[in-house]
C-alpha cells in the first residue's frame, strides 16, 4: 500500500511567494492610486478602461525601470489618430498642398536672453538648395504667455522669411493655454526642483503639439531645436539614410549626438509618440521620455556620423573639420566607359596629377573603385573637367557607395546614393552608422548621355 505524503513547502519557497505577492499588491495599489488620485486630467480623451491600461503601464515602468515587455498593452490603447483635443492654430503661412518627405519641427519659447530662432531658420534654408526645399516644410511652434512677444515674433518672421512663407516652406503655429494639461500639484521627479519639472512638462506638451499637427503633412518628422546650425545638403543626406533604412526596423534615426536635435521619426509612429508624451508629460524631460518610448518599442536608436547639426554655443566646426589628407586604400578599378587611347582608368584614382579621359559616355556607364579591404570611409571627393577652361565636365552624374561585395569580389551587390555631382564636382562627408559599416565599392555613375569628352581628374577617399 502506497502512503500519500503531504507536501510541506520549505521556508525559502514561502519567502519567494511572499515577495511575489507583495510585488503584485504594490502594482495593484499603484494602479488604483494613479486612477483615483492622479489622473493627469485624462478624462477628456480616455475611457476608464483606457485609464486602467495607462495606469498599469505606468506601474510597470516604476517596478521595472529597464526594458519593458508590455508593447502590446501600450498599442492596445492607441487609435493611431491625431490627438483631437489639441487646438493648435496657424499664425503664419499654410500647410503644404501635397504631402512632403519631411517636416522639420522646431519648438521655440520666450527666453530672457533672447532667441536664436531666426539664425536657426536662416541656417536651415540657406543650407538647402531650391530642389531640396521642395521636399520639406519647417513647422515652428511658438510658446509664450506674453502677447507682445508673440506679436513681435510674428512680425519679424513674416518680414524676414516672406518668400519661404509664400512657397509654403515655413508654417508657424501656437497652441492656446486650454490645450495644456494642468501644471498644479507638480510632483518632484528625478530630484528636480518644481520649476524644472514644470519646464520639461511644458516642453513635452509642445513637442506633442508639433507632432500632432505634422501627422498628415509628411512621411517623416525631424526635431530641430531653436539654437542650431546645419551642414549644407543635410536634407539629401537624411533622404539617403532614410532610403537605405526604408525596409529595416527602426523607431528613431539620429543625425546629431546632442539633445533632441536630429531625431527623425516615421509619420506612422507620431500618434503613438503624441499620446505617450501627453500621458507621461510630468515624468521626465522629453529626451528621456523618447528614449523610454524606443525602449518600449524594443528598438534602439540608429545613430549616424558625422553630426548634421550643431548647437550655436559649440565652437567646433561642422563641415570644415580638418580630416587630413586623402589616403586612397589599395583597390581594383574597372569601368564601362570607352577608354581613349593611352588613357588608363586607374589614373582617376591616383593621388598625383594623372587623370582619366573618355571621349563619350552613355547613361548607365560607370567607373568603379573596388577596395581590396573594406574600409570606414569618412569623405569622398570627385573632380571632373579640364583644369584649364572647365571643359569636359561630367554634368549629369552621381556617386554611390557599396557595402557588400559579390562572390568573386569584383563588384558590389547593391549601392546607396552618396550625392549628385554639381558642376562636375562632389565633395561630401559620408554619413555612416556609429557601429562603423565599411565601404567596399565607390561608383561614379553617368546618369545622362554625354556626347562630348569627359575628364575624371581624381577620385579621393578619406578613411578612418
Amino acid at each position: 500500500m502506497i502512503k500519500k505524503q503531504l507536501y510541506s513547502p520549505c521556508p525559502g519557497a514561502i519567502k519567494v511567494f511572499l515577495l511575489i505577492l507583495l510585488t503584485i499588491v504594490a502594482a495593484a495599489f499603484s494602479v488604483f492610486f494613479f486612477i483615483t488620485e492622479n489622473p493627469f486630467d485624462t478624462t477628456s480623451f480616455l475611457s476608464w478602461g483606457e485609464k486602467e491600461l495607462v495606469a498599469w503601464q505606468r506601474a510597470r515602468m516604476q517596478l521595472n525601470p529597464g526594458r519593458t515587455l508590455h508593447l502590446e498593452t501600450f498599442k492596445e490603447m492607441q487609435n493611431l489618430q491625431p490627438f483631437k483635443h489639441v487646438n493648435s492654430h496657424i499664425l503664419i503661412g499654410a500647410p503644404p498642398v501635397e504631402k512632403k518627405l519631411l517636416t522639420i519641427g522646431i519648438s521655440s519659447v520666450q527666453r530672457p536672453q533672447g532667441s536664436e530662432l531666426v539664425d536657426t531658420l536662416q541656417s536651415l534654408f540657406f543650407a538647402s538648395s531650391s530642389s531640396e526645399r521642395k521636399h520639406f516644410t519647417v513647422l515652428v511652434h511658438l510658446a509664450g504667455a506674453d502677447p507682445k512677444w508673440l506679436s513681435q515674433m510674428i512680425d519679424s518672421l513674416s518680414a524676414m522669411f516672406k518668400p519661404h512663407i509664400q512657397a509654403r516652406e515655413l508654417v508657424v503655429i501656437t497652441s492656446p493655454l486650454t490645450s495644456y494639461h494642468p501644471s498644479k500639484d507638480i510632483k518632484k521627479t528625478f530630484n528636480d526642483p518644481p520649476a524644472h519639472v514644470g519646464s520639461h512638462s511644458r516642453q513635452n506638451m509642445e513637442y506633442a503639439f508639433l507632432m500632432n499637427f505634422a501627422t498628415h503633412h509628411s512621411d517623416y518628422f525631424l526635431i530641430v531645436e531653436d539654437d542650431v546650425t546645419c551642414v549644407p545638403g543635410f536634407v539629401t543626406q537624411i533622404a539617403t539614410a532614410v532610403s537605405a533604412w526604408e525596409n529595416r526596423p527602426w523607431v528613431t534615426l539620429e543625425f546629431s549626438q546632442r539633445g533632441l536635435t536630429g531625431k527623425l521619426f516615421r509619420r506612422r509612429d507620431l500618434p503613438h509618440i503624441v499620446h505617450f508624451l501627453l500621458l507621461f508629460y510630468q515624468e521626465m524631460p522629453c529626451e528621456d521620455l523618447l528614449f523610454h518610448f524606443q525602449d518600449l518599442m524594443q528598438h534602439m536608436p540608429v545613430q549616424f556620423l558625422p553630426s548634421l547639426f550643431q548647437h550655436v554655443d559649440n565652437s567646433s566646426s561642422l563641415a570644415g573639420d580638418d580630416m587630413g589628407s586623402p589616403r586612397n586604400p589599395a583597390a581594383f578599378i574597372h569601368t564601362t566607359l570607352q577608354v581613349a587611347r593611352k588613357s588608363v582608368p586607374s589614373n582617376a584614382y591616383s593621388l598625383d596629377e594623372k587623370f582619366f579621359y573618355t571621349q563619350s559616355a552613355e547613361a548607365g556607364s560607370h567607373l568603379t573603385v573596388v577596395l581590396d579591404v573594406p574600409a570606414q570611409v569618412s569623405r569622398v571627393q570627385v573632380l571632373t573637367g579640364s583644369d584649364l577652361r572647365g571643359e569636359d565636365l561630367l554634368r549629369e552624374g552621381q556617386v554611390e557607395l557599396g557595402y557588400s561585395s559579390m562572390n568573386d569580389g569584383s563588384d558590389c551587390d547593391d549601392y546607396i546614393l552618396l550625392g549628385l555631382l554639381v558642376n562636375g564636382i562632389l565633395n561630401k562627408q559620408v554619413l555612416s552608422l556609429k557601429s562603423g559599416e565599411k565601404v567596399k565599392c565607390v561608383r561614379l555613375l553617368v546618369t545622362a548621355p554625354a556626347p562630348s569628352g569627359i575628364t575624371i581628374r581624381h577620385i579621393r577617399l578619406w578613411t578612418k
